[in-house]
C-alpha cells in the first residue's frame, strides 16, 4: 500500500510539474507591454492538461517561440503579414494565418491523441473564443 501512494505522489506531481505556474491572464494582462502602433499580438495558449507531458516547440516561420504548456499562454508581437504556425511531435501540424496592423489573433494549442504520442495542433479562434478561454491560462516564459 505504501509503495502505491508513493508511486501515485511521484506521478501527479510529474503531471503538475508540466503545467503552467504564473500569474493568470486576467490578472497578467494589465501588465502586458502595449502593442507597438505598426504591429499586431498573437496569443498561443493551451487550456487542457490532458497529456501535459507532451509539451512541443512553438515555431513561427521556422522560428521558435514558445512551448505548448497545459493551462499557460504566451504571446508574440510581429510586423503585418503572413505567418507559418508549427508544432511537432511524431507529427507536424501546421497553421497560416494573416496578421494586421493593431490586430490581435488567438491561437489555442489542441491535443489529439496520436500513435505513440498526443499531437498538439494549433487552431486559430475567433477573439470572443480566445478571451474567454485564455482568462484562466497562466503566462509563461516563451522560449
Amino acid at each position: 500500500m505504501k509503495k502505491l501512494i508513493a508511486l501515485l505522489l511521484v506521478v501527479s506531481s510529474a503531471l503538475l510539474s508540466g503545467c503552467a505556474t504564473g500569474k493568470k491572464f486576467s490578472d497578467a494582462k494589465s501588465t502586458l507591454p502595449p502593442l507597438a502602433a505598426d504591429q499586431g499580438r498573437i496569443y498561443f495558449y493551451r487550456i487542457t492538461a490532458v497529456g501535459a507531458a507532451v509539451q512541443p516547440a512553438v515555431k513561427i516561420n521556422g522560428e521558435k517561440i514558445g512551448t505548448a504548456k497545459p493551462g499557460g499562454f504566451f504571446f508574440v508581437d510581429r510586423a503585418p503579414g503572413n505567418y507559418q504556425v508549427e508544432t511537432s511531435t511524431e507529427v507536424k501540424r501546421q497553421l497560416s494565418l494573416t496578421l494586421e496592423k493593431q490586430q490581435t489573433r488567438y491561437v489555442r494549442l489542441n491535443l489529439a491523441m496520436g500513435f505513440f504520442v498526443g499531437h498538439v495542433f494549433p487552431e486559430l479562434v475567433d477573439d470572443a473564443t480566445g478571451e474567454k478561454e485564455i482568462a484562466k491560462c497562466k503566462l509563461v516564459t516563451p522560449k
